[in-house]
C-alpha cells in the first residue's frame, strides 16, 4: 500500500535554494499579545513580496488568535508540560475597511520551519513570516450566524500553511478554526513568548493512529470552546453549532474521519491527500458526507488501499476526486510561495495558482452543499472547466 508522505521535504529543500537570494521582507507581528514590529517596510526596499491569492467570496476576512488550555487533559506528547495547550486561528466574515493587516506567522515560527526543512541554507525567516495574507485582526464581524469549519494541517506543518483555504472559506461565509497541534508541527508561538518546537516529528510514540486520536480530541475541545456561552472567543455568537464540518491535509485529513467517528457534532468531512491511519469504521459515519480529494498519482483507485477501504465503508454522500498534475503539498500554501520564487515543485505539473483554485472551489462546494444546503453542480460530475479533476467511482 502506498502511504502519502507528510513532511513536504522536497519542496522546502527547493525553497531553501531560492530564499537566500531574497532580502528580508518584513517583520511579522507575533501571534500573541506581545508587542512586536509591524510589516511596514516599503515595497521598493525589500524586493519580492510573497503573497497569498485574494479570497474569492463577498466578505472581508477577520482573524482572532486564541490560546486554549484543556485543563482536563494532559499533553499527550509532553505530559510534564501539564494540560494540553493549543493555538487556534479563527477566521470569520468581517466588515470591509475594519481591522489591521494580520501576520502570516511569527518570525520564530518561520525560523523553526526553515530550520527543520532547510537547515544551513541561510534563509531569512522574515521572508516567510512576512508573506502577505488577507485577514485583518480586530475586524468587525458581519452580522449573522455561520457554519463552523475546522482545519487541521499536515504533520510537521504549521497551521499557517492552510491560511489561503481558511481565508477563502471565511470570505464565503464560514467561521474557520485553523488548529495547531502542539509538538506535532515545526513550531508554534504562545502568548507568553515561548515558541514550542516539534517533539514527535522524528519519532511518534504509538505511531500514526495515536496522532489521529490526539487530533480528534483537540478538535472536540476546540468545538467545546467555540460553541459554549462562556467561550473565550468574543464573536462566538456568529457560530451555528448545528452546522460544523472539518477538513484537513495529509494526517489532518485522516484525522477528519477520526474526529467524525468520535464526535457526532462534526457533520461533514474532507480528507485532502492523507492516508487513513485509522480505517473508516465498517459501520460507516452515520450517513454523514465525506469528500476524498487527492493527487491522481497517489490516490487513484488501487494506489492507496486505505482510500479503497474508506470508499467501501463510507455510508453517506461521498465523492472521490483526484487532481492530475498535483503534488502532495499542492493542497497547501507552500506551492503558492514557491511559485513566486520561480522554484519548481517536484511532481507538480499544474501551477500553484491553479491547484489552489481547484482546492478552494471543491472544498467550498462540499461545505456549501452539506452545511448550507446550497445545490452544487460542481460536485455532480466532471466539468469542462476543471479537466484536471477526475471523479472516481462515479
Amino acid at each position: 500500500m502506498t502511504r502519502t508522505h507528510r513532511t513536504a521535504v522536497p519542496l522546502l529543500l527547493a525553497l531553501g535554494l531560492a530564499l537566500p537570494m531574497i532580502l528580508p521582507i518584513a517583520t511579522a507581528e507575533a501571534a500573541s499579545p506581545t508587542p512586536t514590529a509591524t510589516r511596514s517596510v516599503a515595497q521598493a526596499d525589500v524586493g519580492t513580496q510573497l503573497e497569498l491569492p485574494r479570497p474569492t467570496g463577498p466578505f472581508a476576512v477577520g482573524l482572532s488568535t486564541l490560546h486554549l488550555v484543556d485543563t482536563g487533559r494532559p499533553d499527550p506528547w509532553v505530559p510534564a508540560a501539564g494540560p494540553r495547550q493549543l493555538m487556534v486561528s479563527v477566521f470569520y466574515p468581517a466588515r470591509r475597511g475594519t481591522g489591521e493587516p494580520a501576520p502570516y506567522m511569527t518570525t520564530e515560527e518561520a525560523a523553526l520551519l526553515l530550520e527543520r526543512k532547510a537547515p544551513g541554507a541561510g534563509i531569512q525567516p522574515e521572508a516567510v513570516s512576512g508573506t502577505r495574507s488577507w485577514a485583518r485582526t480586530d475586524a468587525r464581524p458581519t452580522p449573522g450566524r455561520f457554519p463552523l469549519v475546522l482545519l487541521s494541517p499536515g504533520f510537521t506543518m504549521p497551521r499557517s500553511t492552510l491560511t489561503s483555504l481558511a481565508e477563502d472559506l471565511a470570505s464565503r461565509g464560514y467561521v474557520v478554526a485553523l488548529v495547531n497541534h502542539t509538538y506535532e508541527d515545526s513550531g508554534t508561538t504562545f502568548p507568553d513568548g515561548r515558541t514550542l518546537a516539534c517533539v514527535v516529528c522524528d519519532s511518534i510514540p504509538g505511531g500514526w493512529p495515536v496522532v489521529n486520536q490526539s487530533r480528534a480530541k483537540d478538535v472536540s475541545f476546540v468545538i467545546d470552546q467555540l460553541t459554549n456561552r462562556q467561550s473565550p472567543w468574543q464573536h462566538h455568537h456568529m457560530i451555528d453549532p448545528g452546522r460544523i464540518g472539518m477538513a484537513g491535509h495529509s494526517v489532518g485529513g485522516s484525522a477528519a474521519a477520526s474526529a467524525m467517528t468520535a464526535d457526532k457534532r462534526v457533520r461533514a468531512g474532507v480528507d485532502m491527500d492523507g492516508t487513513f491511519d485509522i480505517p473508516v469504521p465498517a459501520t460507516g459515519l452515520d450517513h454523514r458526507p465525506f469528500l476524498l480529494l487527492g493527487t491522481q498519482s497517489v490516490h487513484a483507485p488501487g494506489n492507496d488501499a486505505s482510500w479503497d477501504q474508506a470508499w467501501a465503508n463510507l455510508d453517506g454522500w461521498k465523492r472521490w476526486l483526484t487532481v492530475e498534475g498535483t503534488d502532495h503539498v499542492s493542497f497547501t500554501d507552500l506551492p503558492l510561495l514557491a511559485s513566486q520564487l520561480n522554484v519548481p515543485i517536484p511532481d507538480a505539473t499544474i501551477s500553484a495558482e491553479r491547484s489552489a483554485a481547484i482546492t478552494r472551489a471543491y472544498v467550498a462546494a462540499f461545505f456549501d452543499l452539506h452545511l448550507k444546503g446550497l445545490p452544487q453542480p460542481l460536485l455532480d460530475g466532471p466539468s469542462q472547466a476543471n479537466p484536471e479533476v477526475t471523479f472516481q467511482h462515479p
